[in-house]
Parts: structure tokens; C-alpha cells; sequence
């Protein structure tokens, strides 16, 4: 299960911003996950909550998780199209001359402090 490494990085990217602003309490965090980043969003949740508890600065912290599309792009008909629903072959040509453009990371959106 690599959500708790995930979760792990974000929290430590975190601390370090708090630490830097003087911040003594995390109420929540932002995070954008992309629909393909491999990241399964209640496995997330559930190595957050547990987490949370251990680290003092992000007690009672809330994750929460906007889920970002999966889009690709034809370099055949110059269109793009959901990934997960047609995969790598371009539904408007049936191309398979295609790259995703946007939905296989996560980044860090808000962090909501005291």
C-alpha cells in the first residue's frame, strides 16, 4: 500500500511550510488526485486518519480529495477524450497515437491553518 508513503510526503511537505509560517495547527488539507495516479482515495483517507493521530500538528486534521479527470489527447485527429472510459485508442478516430495530458499525479491544492 503505498498511500502511506503518499500520505507520509504530503505530511512532511507540510510541516515544513507550517514550521516556516509559524504554524502551530493544520485544520485541513486540499489535495488534488488525478483519476489514474495509481492512488486509491479510501486507502488515502484511512492512512491519514491514522496518521493524523500521531503527528500533533495535524490533530483532528480533514483530508479532503478533489479528484482531477483522467484526459487524453489524439495526435491523429488532434482531440481529446476521457481515459478511463476508452483507454489509449482515441474513440473519435480509433488512433492510437495518443498521450495522456492530465490525471496521473497529486499535488497539494490548500492548506487551511490556526
Amino acid at each position: 500500500m503505498h498511500e502511506l508513503g503518499v500520505t507520509f510526503h504530503i505530511m512532511d511537505h507540510v510541516e515544513r511550510v507550517a514550521e516556516e509560517n509559524d504554524v502551530t495547527r493544520v485544520n485541513k488539507v486540499a489535495l488534488e488526485l488525478g483519476e489514474v495516479s495509481t492512488v486509491i482515495e479510501s486507502y488515502l483517507h484511512s492512512c491519514w486518519k491514522w496518521a493524523a493521530a500521531k503527528r500533533p500538528l495535524f490533530t483532528d486534521c480533514e483530508l479532503e480529495v478533489e479528484t482531477i479527470p483522467a484526459v487524453t489527447f489524439c495526435e491523429d485527429c488532434g482531440k481529446t477524450y476521457g481515459t478511463v472510459a476508452h483507454g489509449k485508442t482515441c474513440p473519435y478516430c480509433g488512433g492510437g497515437n495518443t498521450f495522456l495530458i492530465q490525471g496521473n499525479k497529486f499535488n497539494i491544492k490548500e492548506i487551511e491553518v490556526e
